[in-house]
């Protein structure tokens, strides 16, 4: 897809397609959004969540930004996009578990690691990893063979640790109604890595 006359066909295409094969529930989604699971993914046109979990509409609240990040709680001034998404989650849609999903390559991670030495930085990308910058600091003293890998597993983490930042979040985690989940997505060899919430170890899933 190169052109927005691309973009056109492929929207005919969805429309005598996906759509017609689906109309009925695109005409129960058009009164509303009920779903269960809240995924936090990175914007990075190569991995799709509702690709790589084989999602139909409606069935996951999606929010992609550079790195998968979630910043810490801070209710402030400021403009918080993921804050935003995920106080309407979990509190107006009240979705029982979240996923934050990272995936091999991502640029937002590359950009964290080379610091102001990398063309990725720029004017609003250099302070938003910068959420990343405890996490590849353990990285790099752990002196791990790939430290890109570690860093991607390590931003989950970090994500996952600022999620219980929000008071509204541990209230529920802590209650048992709302599960919190970390994942890792090989784009080459199309492998999930999911986290073991007791080891918090990434394992791959079977296929």
């Amino acid at each position: 897809m190169k052109t927005v006359d691309d973009m056109i066909t492929g929207y005919r295409r969805f429309r005598s397609g996906a759509y017609a094969e689906q109309v009925e529930l695109y005409q129960q989604l058009s009164q509303g959004q009920d779903p269960d699971i809240m995924l936090i993914g990175c914007a990075d046109s190569r991995a799709e969540p509702s690709d790589i979990f084989n999602a139909a509409p409606g069935q996951m609240f999606v929010v992609r930004n550079v790195a998968n990040l979630v910043p810490p709680y801070q209710p402030n001034g400021g403009l918080h996009g993921v804050s935003a998404a995920l106080e309407f989650a979990v509190n107006i849609l009240k979705v029982k578990i979240i996923v934050v999903m990272g995936h091999g390559g991502c640029g937002g991670v590359t950009a964290s690691l080379t610091k102001n030495d990398s063309p990725l930085i720029g004017e609003f990308v250099a302070p938003w990893v910068k959420l990343l910058d405890e996490a590849r600091e353990r990285v790099l003293a752990s002196q791990p063979v790939n430290p890109q890998f570690a860093l991607e597993l390590e931003g989950i983490e970090t994500s996952i640790e600022n999620l219980m930042t929000f008071p509204f979040v541990r209230e529920k985690v802590e209650a048992g109604t709302l599960e919190i989940h970390g994942a890792w997505f090989a784009i080459r060899h199309g492998e999930l890595h999911w986290r073991n919430p007791r080891s918090k170890r990434f394992e791959i899933v079977a296929p």
